[in-house]
């Protein structure tokens, strides 16, 4: 980043097959990057060749790990076998764990959303349940229609400290509800942000273990953001952590 620059974000992609093998990563979660938080966008390869993870988190100011079709494998954190119909994204794990624990340790901010929220959980020694959102959480089918499966939502409470109610000025909202795994045992050092007002599965996360905000959400903000200020505030917290994680960098090349 020059003097000048915008901050850089790295966006982690998801490996899917259509007739070939390809990296993967929805616009949605790339456009109010740039738009809102005001950030150069980079994305990162699930790839364990590819993906050069100490190189990236000396270039990157912050990760945003995405949501994803596919769910992180149990065997990430002593797990049950998954439902059948459910799959794993094994390079899309070791990508994100490994490369959102150096960017942490080198105190940049990570963000999660949906699969972003269960990998940092993982990551901090949590654990994931498919039992505690079946039935509830999950509507529809990625094969049909989007608006019907991110339209189905429900009620979370906020934490009234935490980062999300004092940037939203709210401690409920609606929230969209697209899932098949949930956090089951919460991972040491996270602090709850946000849970379900109906079941209290824990819906968002943060934490600030070497200096930067670790901050992560269960819903898709991303999906309604031009229509929702609750979602366009997850952005406006994104991009002032990035801001500081770069002005800090910035200072440390040119003391």
């Amino acid at each position: 980043m020059t003097a000048r620059g915008k901050p850089v974000i790295g966006v982690l992609c998801c490996n899917e097959a259509v007739d070939r093998p390809v990296q993967t990563v929805a616009t949605r979660f790339v456009a109010p990057l740039s738009r809102l938080s005001d950030a150069t966008v980079v994305l990162v390869p699930a790839v364990r060749d590819a993906a050069d993870v100490a190189g990236l988190a000396l270039l990157l100011d912050g990760l945003l790990l995405t949501g994803s079709r596919s769910n992180v494998a149990p065997e990430r954190y002593g797990g049950a076998p998954l439902p059948q119909g459910q799959h794993t994204d094994p390079a899309r794990d070791e990508v994100a764990l490994a490369l959102s624990g150096r960017m942490i340790e080198a105190g940049k901010p990570v963000f999660g959303i949906c699969r972003g929220l269960q990998e940092i959980n993982v990551l901090f020694g949590g654990t994931l349940s498919t039992e505690c959102c079946r039935g509830r959480h999950h509507c529809g089918s990625w094969d049909g229609c989007f608006d019907e499966m991110f339209g189905h939502c429900h009620d979370v409470d906020l934490r009234a400290d935490g980062i999300l109610a004092q940037s939203i000025g709210r401690q409920r909202l609606s929230v969209n509800s697209v899932h098949e795994q949930g956090i089951d045992r919460l991972g040491g050092g996270l602090t709850i942000e946000a849970v379900a007002a109906d079941d209290g599965l824990i819906e968002a996360v943060r934490a600030r273990p070497c200096g930067a905000t670790v901050l992560a959400v269960q819903w898709h903000p991303e999906w309604d953001v031009d229509r929702s200020a609750e979602s366009r505030a997850f952005f406006s917290i994104v991009g002032t952590a990035l801001r500081e994680a770069a002005d800090a960098r910035h200072h440390s090349v040119h003391p």
